[in-house]
């Protein structure tokens, strides 16, 4: 499909969505938050697709808000701005597909929340991560609930009071990022675990996802609970049945999507 900035393709099972407005460090305009609510709506009901990468053209993955558009306007403006990014940060914890953010350059404010509200994140030796809205006096509040619940508390107070930038290195000691490879090895190794997830069943790791994120924040007994029923309805689902089958005989599963 054409967008103006972003660009999408998918081969198979690997979809890829590029943030592709370089010259503005690919900042989450408006136009490009519409463009990413749409595409992934789309992604919700496909089922060929299991995962998803996340990069950006150019040196840089994403410089937060475009802040030319957040001056001068009223309450009710920013409110819809801010709206629209909420309603793609959820997309992207509904939709079935594994999302792997792929890093280069500066991640920074609603950047480095697409990094930390995605599944996984791979990143070059020469990323760096910040929530720096503290020193332009508009604090990180949305990036802030991804970061929060991506890496320990006083670690992610310090990123939100301090507004400096955490190497790639740093990141990955936090959990912020998984994976930390030389430049030239990006590519690849973002591949390499895309190919690692989608050997499984697209429907289980859809359900795989969809349990993840709602049991992370519960009570210990209501994640159980949760967790119990889930896997139990699962264990009827075709492609578990046939999983199991092929790991008693020996076999190699054959993923029905159901």
């Amino acid at each position: 499909m054409d967008y103006a900035e972003i660009r999408f393709e998918a081969e198979g099972p690997i979809a890829t969505i590029t943030l592709n407005n370089p010259s503005k460090i690919n900042a989450l305009s408006q136009k490009m938050v519409s463009e990413l609510n749409d595409v992934l709506s789309m992604m919700a009901d496909n089922e060929t697709v299991k995962v998803i990468v996340l990069k950006a053209a150019g040196k840089h993955f994403c410089a937060g808000h475009y802040l030319a558009e957040m001056t001068g306007k009223g309450a009710k403006e920013y409110r819809n701005l801010f709206n629209k990014c909420t309603e793609m940060m959820q997309l992207m914890h509904k939709i079935p597909q594994i999302i792997i953010a792929q890093v280069r350059g500066i991640a920074t404010a609603a950047g480095c929340q697409l990094v930390a509200w995605s599944d996984m994140a791979v990143a070059d030796d020469g990323a760096k991560f910040a929530t720096p809205g503290v020193k332009i006096g508009l604090f990180c509040t949305t990036p802030m609930v991804a970061i929060a619940r991506s890496i320990g508390r006083k670690a992610a107070m310090e990123m939100l009071m301090t507004g400096r930038y955490f190497s790639a290195t740093e990141a990955k000691e936090l959990g912020l990022i998984n994976r930390v490879v030389s430049p030239e090895n990006l590519e690849q190794e973002t591949h390499e675990l895309a190919l690692q997830v989608i050997e499984a069943s697209g429907f289980v790791l859809g359900i795989g996802k969809q349990a993840f994120y709602a049991q992370i924040d519960q009570p210990d007994d209501t994640a159980w609970n949760y967790a119990k029923h889930t896997i139990a309805l699962n264990n009827l689902a075709e492609d578990a049945q046939n999983g199991i089958t092929a790991f008693l005989t020996k076999s190699k599963a054959t993923w029905a999507n159901r």
